[in-house]
């Protein structure tokens, strides 16, 4: 794993200042403390930070072909790279190395840009075919390694892993996207292409991106993969249980490939324990696994991991946390770059911590309930689409509307009782509806904190768009592959993946994920939804065939996930420091938001009139990011 930094000039050959690329090669020193390397030529320089986990003793980078007449700099893990280094040397190709980079850019002369299609892995990477004059960009299927790329006005392209690098740049415009903005508070997160800058974007996984020489107009991305939903032959349930197991299996054993101490990360949940099971069997030696227990009973989940591991006999770590560990806020700034605000990153971030300590390389279980309809919200989307289906769009959207309107706000009282938000889902369309409900921030809460200036620069955009975009181009017949569609699009990439990699690689340790294998989730995605959600029982499938190896109480009980205490938090140890950032100066003076109503949510929260935890975590992480933007190199 890695960090990975280039300059290209669109407009010509002008030298590139390489006293700068090493600066914003040396931002991301955390993705790869092992080597560093630097290639300039005129109108290209490309950098790179190495985490070795393959052919520890050769495979620095940039790395080149044999008459150096290609150099790439990339991210990630290529699984299949033992298959495509014999076809490639079949077809004349000739490898001075053992690891998996030396792959991409032979692959690239024998296919040219088709060859991210022949990659089964995790990557991002930069490319230069000097004789082609070509600079090549791509990015893996599913999003688990980041890419951003900026144009600058002067016509030199700026790409590298994270955010950081490019604001190394002096040049780099600073001017926030007000479209980001609405998009963070709606969804916690800033979702791709976007970033929060207007001058930087994000490469959507499964693009590439091709640019040359004298060309100054920068080209937009091409998609190279979608997940397919297409429905897979006649597959009775056992048939269905056997051919899960054997391609999760295989898809854990091509991850344990590494000639560095590998292990996994173990929650305690049906997808960590499923992969540690796999592990098991796969291997000689005990698997490494790692958990963190919490001090407060409330929020731990450990006891569960404990069960895995004596099951399979693992080499254990487990360490305990402060359940208030709230030191972090700060750090947090610092890892994400733009605003984030998943909480769940500090016990995230905690974890990885710990299994660095053991491990270089962790498989983890990150992508099972979206492959497999797990989430909770994904059961509500269903029940909901029922009762939407008899009636169409323009009679419930003015009938349930009104009784929306009519009827009075009750979150204290238990689901059954909360009429208002039923009504207020009826009359809503199936992506609106399903927007409204994995919204950290729903529209009326969102709105109005934002100040008239701001609202009026949004020129009518709203959040949902983006999802209504991808919901235009879904490849789904079904109210549930529809809405797993949309977080693979979003959620997966722009939440889950992200706030993993920048954990991880904090404490330079790599991150595998064997449930996104794309022939795993291409399989998954062509799957009955009966198969996915049965009788309300989410990951059906996936819970059937983990039942010869995990006991059921992991199975089938309501898992917790990593949560932290904010609504106690905002009440207690951290009361003055939210006073002090929220209604403080650099949010004050952004003139982004209505200073008087986020006075008037804290206090609400504080007086425990209402839970505003989510607005007020997510109006912190944004103050995080404003304070690091004013000390930022070239602020």
């Amino acid at each position: 794993m890695c960090g990975i930094t280039g300059i290209f000039d669109l407009c010509e050959r002008r030298p590139i200042n390489r006293a700068l690329l090493e600066a914003m090669n040396q931002t991301q020193f955390h993705r790869g403390p092992d080597e560093g390397g630097v290639h300039c030529e005129p109108g290209v320089g490309l950098a790179h930070r190495r985490l070795s986990i393959i052919d520890l003793s050769s495979g620095q980078q940039p790395l080149f072909n044999e008459d150096e007449s290609v150099v790439v700099t990339y991210n990630g893990e290529i699984y299949n790279f033992t298959e495509l280094t014999k076809e490639l040397q079949q077809a004349g190709h000739q490898f001075r190395t053992h690891c998996d980079t030396e792959v991409i850019v032979h692959a690239w002369e024998e296919w040219g840009e088709a060859c991210v299609e022949r990659f089964r892995g995790m990557f991002a990477f930069g490319l230069w075919d000097r004789n082609r004059q070509t600079l090549f960009l791509a990015r893996d299927r599913l999003g688990i390694k980041p890419l951003y790329y900026s144009l600058l006005p002067d016509g030199h392209l700026l790409f590298a892993s994270e955010l950081k690098a490019l604001m190394a740049h002096p040049d780099l415009p600073r001017e926030m996207d007000p479209q980001a903005i609405e998009d963070y508070f709606a969804y916690g997160y800033v979702p791709e292409p976007r970033s929060i800058f207007r001058s930087v974007h994000k490469l959507p996984p499964a693009h590439r991106l091709s640019l040359r020489h004298g060309k100054r107009d920068l080209p937009p991305p091409r998609a190279y993969w979608d997940v397919p939903f297409a429905a897979l032959p006649p597959l009775d349930e056992a048939g269905a249980v056997r051919e899960f197991v054997a391609r999760l299996r295989e898809a854990v054993q091509v991850r344990q490939v590494a000639e560095v101490p590998l292990g996994a990360f173990l929650s305690g949940g049906v997808d960590s324990s499923a992969v540690v099971a796999m592990m098991a069997g796969l291997s000689r030696e005990p698997v490494r696994t790692c958990s963190i227990a919490f001090a407060d009973p409330a929020y731990d989940e450990s006891r569960y991991a404990q069960q895995v591991a004596q099951r399979y006999q693992t080499d254990h770590y487990q360490e305990q946390v402060d359940s208030d560990d709230f030191a972090l806020l700060d750090r947090l700034g610092e890892l994400y770059d733009e605003p984030f605000a998943d909480s769940s990153a500090l016990p995230t971030y905690r974890v990885c911590e710990l299994a660095r300590r053991k491990v270089v390389v962790a498989l983890s279980g990150d992508g099972g309930d979206e492959n497999l309809a797990g989430y909770r919200r994904y059961r509500h989307h269903l029940a909901e689409d029922c009762l939407r289906r008899p009636l169409p769009l323009s009679l419930r959207r003015p009938l349930f509307g009104a009784l929306a309107n009519f009827y009075p706000k009750a979150d204290w009282a238990p689901r059954m009782f909360r009429a208002k938000a039923t009504f207020q889902a009826l009359a809503r369309d199936s992506v609106e509806g399903y927007f409204q409900g994995v919204s950290i921030l729903r529209d009326e809460l969102r709105a109005p904190l934002f100040s008239p200036a701001f609202r009026r620069e949004l020129q009518g955009y709203n959040a949902v768009d983006l999802l209504r975009e991808h919901a235009a181009r879904a490849p789904v017949n079904d109210s549930l592959s529809l809405v797993q569609y949309l977080d693979m699009k979003t959620y997966l990439p722009g939440d889950i993946l992200t706030k993993v990699d920048r954990a991880s690689m904090a404490h330079a340790l790599e991150v595998r994920v064997p449930i996104l294998d794309h022939p795993l989730v291409e399989w998954l995605s062509g799957l009955s939804p009966t198969l996915k959600i049965r009788d309300g029982e989410g990951k059906y499938l996936f819970k059937k065939a983990m039942e010869p190896y995990l006991p059921n109480e992991i199975l089938y009980r309501r898992k917790k996930g990593f949560s932290v205490p904010l609504a106690e938090w905002f009440r207690g140890p951290l009361r003055e420091r939210l006073r002090e950032q929220v209604l403080g100066e650099r949010i004050g003076d952004s003139g982004l938001f209505d200073v008087d109503h986020l006075a008037h949510l804290i206090d609400q929260h504080v007086s425990g009139a209402r839970d505003h935890s989510p607005a007020l975590w997510s109006l912190l992480m944004f103050d995080g990011f404003l304070k690091r933007l004013d000390v930022s190199p070239g602020a």
